[in-house]
């Protein structure tokens, strides 16, 4: 109720209570922020991703290892490259399946303690030269 009646000391007459009511205002406020809660959408936070099935190899294909150490170095076939000598070396590689029918596969291997964003250039350059058959081999490192 917006006007109450009160009484003064100094006269017996009632006088007028000037105060908005508020309480009702916000018991209306309430329910529409709870509704506007309830209606919002839920953001799911997913990267969507195809990833490969596994196949198994056929006989004969040749296979090239890469191998990331702890130290976040970059081992080809066993020996230690740069970056740019790995981006040659896949670009060799491209040049290479160009005139054969068969890409190598190549087999990325990685360690526990190495950096994510070394492991990331690598499967980067190889993409780059459009060599489609890179497998990752033990994800489980990955895993948290």
């Amino acid at each position: 109720m917006a006007q109450g009646l009160q009484r003064t000391e100094a006269d017996d007459e009632p006088s007028l209570m000037l105060d908005i009511n508020t309480t009702p205002l916000i018991d209306v406020l309430l329910v529409l922020l709870v509704m506007l809660i309830i209606t919002i959408p839920v953001q799911l936070h997913a990267v969507k991703m195809a990833l490969p099935v596994a196949s198994a190899l056929p006989a004969g294909g040749e296979r090239i290892t890469v191998e990331i150490d702890s130290e976040s170095n970059v081992l080809w076939q066993g020996q230690r490259v740069t970056a740019a000598q790995l981006d040659a070396r896949f670009a060799r590689l491209a040049e290479q399946t160009a005139t054969q029918q068969q890409q190598p596969d190549i087999e990325i291997r990685t360690h526990r303690a190495a950096t994510y964003g070394v492991f990331v250039q690598v499967l980067a350059s190889s993409r780059r030269h459009g060599l489609s058959r890179v497998a990752v081999a033990g994800t489980e490192v990955f895993a948290p």
